[in-house]
């Protein structure tokens, strides 16, 4: 009955649920009905109605974000928004494709937090940028010089199979 993978959980209609749980429960409604009628595990309806005789609804409330606090706030985010829009030529670098490792050093250099470059993904995935690939092809491409490469010198350098010889007879062959 929980959340599938990668789909956040809705912490307000949690604690709405826990509510509705505690409210059948008062009525005297059993557990395992209680379970079924809000949609949870009756394990979890037995856990709540512990933290309701001890504590009320008060324990029922949601506890609160998990997880560490986040480093960068949303000043943090706008400043590196405009940074990836100035590009990585910004930086000192020389060409204008971003990588994770320069992403790491525009985080580092406008908010003075060290990010993994490994993980500096995920600020570009919060800000709403993708995974760019160039193009596959050079922009000096000749391609007059490879249609010559391919007709004149590939033929010449390719290996060719050997010229077939006679049957071979093994003599540990059974006729």
């Amino acid at each position: 009955m929980g959340n599938p993978a990668g789909v956040r959980r809705d912490f307000e209609a949690l604690e709405q649920r826990r509510r509705e749980a505690a409210e059948l429960l008062r009525r005297g409604v059993h557990q395992a009905e209680v379970a079924r009628r809000v949609g949870a595990h009756r394990q979890s309806v037995g856990r709540w109605a512990d933290q309701l005789q001890r504590g009320g609804l008060r324990a029922l409330r949601r506890a609160g974000w998990a997880g560490r606090k986040a480093r960068l706030g949303p000043a943090d985010l706008r400043r590196i928004e405009r940074g990836l829009k100035r590009g990585p030529e910004a930086l000192g670098y020389e060409s204008g494709l971003w990588t994770s490792a320069r992403v790491a050093h525009l985080i580092e250099s406008e908010c003075g937090v060290q990010y993994h470059p490994g993980h500096a993904w995920r600020i570009l995935r919060q800000l709403g940028w993708s995974c760019q690939r160039p193009m596959g092809q050079a922009r000096e491409r000749d391609e007059a010089a490879i249609q010559r490469w391919k007709q004149k010198r590939w033929p010449e350098i390719k290996k060719k199979p050997k010229t077939k010889a006679g049957r071979s007879f093994s003599s540990t062959k059974a006729d």
